[in-house]
């Protein structure tokens, strides 16, 4: 089984789509790498040679920030934007959209499920 960067790649997909489940590599990296370590991206994860994974293994460590690295640095780019309090960073702080989107429909996703507001009663009569 191959293990590279902390996860196990699915045995039965080729390696250029298995690349791409580690967190930061897409089908573009990930064919490049593939293209780096001078290995094809047809060939399946379970048939890779050890020194074929130990190249990817050395590319993706010497040219990439994946994973965990890749996450902390994310982390901490939207702690920044929240701690200087810019724009971004507040739409970050309030869970609203952050790149433009409108409100007043959709944005479900970033503002969880929504919250009926009840008619008022008129007073008097």
């Amino acid at each position: 089984m191959a293990r590279i960067s902390g996860v196990d790649l699915p045995k039965e997909k080729r390696v250029g789509v298995a690349l791409t489940y580690i967190y930061g590599i897409g089908h573009p990296l990930a064919a490049k790498i593939l293209e780096t370590a001078k290995v094809s991206p047809d060939v399946r994860v379970k048939n890779l040679a050890e020194d074929e994974i130990l190249r990817i293994r050395e590319v993706i460590e010497r040219e990439h920030k994946v994973e965990g690295d890749l996450r902390r640095d994310v982390s901490m780019s939207i702690k920044r934007l929240m701690d200087i309090g810019c724009h971004r960073g507040l739409r970050h702080r309030r869970g609203l959209p952050v790149r433009g989107q409108r409100t007043r429909t959709n944005a479900r996703t970033r503002k969880g499920r929504k919250q009926s507001v009840g008619g008022k009663k008129k007073e008097g009569g």
